[in-house]
């Protein structure tokens, strides 16, 4: 070979090297406040959901749908890349979380754990422990969502398979259910014992209810209390056209931040939070006009109320090193992003900060990344390049987040 073949060769490789390390990087920015940056850490897995990291930096992504038959996925860092370690379960869903020697994973019906072995793997992949089964799954608001405490429980959203209980779902003239069946098995948390098999309803408490969906939760380590993102309902406009404008749907009911202490009733489905009047309203199925609060005068408030149909997916609360330090304990909320808030424009599909201080919010929520959807305006989530799913923290105190329709995860470092 002679030298002008091995030149070319070396720099065949050398472009080829590049183009790995930052595999898709330029078909999207992501904003990003100053001194931060991103990378991606896979570019296409499927369709991820949550995701949680364990003490050795292994990646686990929950899929919602399987890819080649298997639900979780793990990632390892090689050779400088995340390359895929394993992947296991027969069963989509979207939560997962790492405690107590175990990962725990669900299913839209079952919570499943799988014990770590002494090299801080999945010791029996193929052989978990059920711990709750039996929970309700009727195609609506069906994810269950987990969070762990460090009082022995785990929490698991039931959401309501519902808009906002009506006889016929989501149709004018059709009331509201009174009292709402759905609120026995669903539209709430529920708590469970972190060591206990083999649980269903009747071993578990429901810790707080009147929440028609969460996705969204996370135990504050620093507070010691549990938090959590409710989607509001949908088409306050359609089914009451007469009492709300286009643009009054597209804006209300608020997304509201929770927090969930034992025995809240946040309302659903009589109530929802109006966030422009700092109220809770009673619904049109049920007697309101947009005004009147009635028998929600006595339901939980929201500590912060977003704008409607943002669809918060993922909450996570910050106790790493890396960031500044006013980001020390404040809460990271990943939007996935609207697909009703026509005549407006489109929006979430960003991640934002909550600044945190004394278990409460402090001042406003600012946008923290954004141009997931790689456009300026969209008129629907078909058109969104990412849509931003889940969150986790590094060991080294970086943030992760996944992107569940191309299955993208990018790594946010300061």
């Amino acid at each position: 070979m002679n030298i002008r073949s091995i030149i070319t060769l070396s720099i065949s490789a050398l472009a080829l090297n590049i183009f790995c390390a930052v595999p898709g990087d330029a078909d999207i920015t992501l904003t990003l406040p100053a001194g931060f940056k991103s990378e991606t850490v896979v570019q296409s897995l499927g369709n991820n959901r949550h995701l949680v990291v364990n003490t050795n930096g292994d990646i686990y992504v929950k899929l919602s749908n399987l890819k080649n038959g298997k639900g979780i996925i793990v990632l390892r860092k090689m050779d400088g890349v995340y390359k895929q370690l394993n992947a296991f379960c027969n069963y989509g869903g979207t939560g997962i979380a790492i405690g107590n020697g175990y990962l725990y994973a669900s299913s839209n019906t079952t919570v499943y754990r799988y014990k770590f072995n002494a090299n801080n793997e999945v010791a029996d992949p193929e052989k978990p422990e059920v711990i709750v089964s039996g929970l309700i799954d009727q195609g609506q608001h069906n994810t269950k969502s987990l969070a762990l405490d460090n009082k022995g429980n785990i929490y698991v959203t039931i959401g309501a398979p519902s808009n906002a209980c009506q006889t016929t779902d989501r149709t004018p003239g059709s009331p509201g259910q009174d009292p709402c069946p759905l609120l026995e098995k669903a539209g709430g948390i529920w708590q469970f014992k972190v060591n206990k098999l083999n649980q269903g309803y009747k071993e578990g408490i429901r810790f707080a209810t009147g929440i028609r969906n969460i996705v969204g939760i996370d135990w504050n380590e620093n507070d010691g209390e549990l938090y959590a993102m409710q989607h509001g309902r949908d088409q306050l406009g359609d089914i009451a056209p007469d009492i709300y404008s286009k643009e009054q749907s597209a804006e209300l009911p608020a997304e509201e931040f929770l927090l969930v202490k034992k025995n809240s009733d946040f309302g659903w489905p009589y109530c929802y939070y109006d966030h422009l009047q700092k109220k809770k309203l009673l619904g049109p199925e049920y007697g309101g006009d947009g005004k009147q609060v009635g028998r929600c005068s006595g339901k939980s408030l929201p500590i912060m109320g977003f704008p409607g149909h943002w669809a918060p997916n993922a909450l996570q609360f910050y106790s790493g090193k890396m960031f500044p330090a006013r980001y020390k304990n404040g809460a990271f909320i990943a939007f996935h992003g609207s697909w009703n808030r026509a005549p407006l424009k489109q929006a979430g599909y960003f991640v934002v900060f909550v600044p945190f201080e004394k278990g409460k919010p402090k001042g406003s929520y600012e946008i923290f990344a954004n141009g997931f959807t790689g456009k300026e305006s969209i008129a629907g989530s078909g058109q969104a390049k990412y849509r931003p799913c889940g969150l986790a923290e590094m060991p080294d105190g970086s943030l992760l987040i996944s992107d569940d329709k191309e299955g993208r995860i990018w790594r946010i470092s300061y």
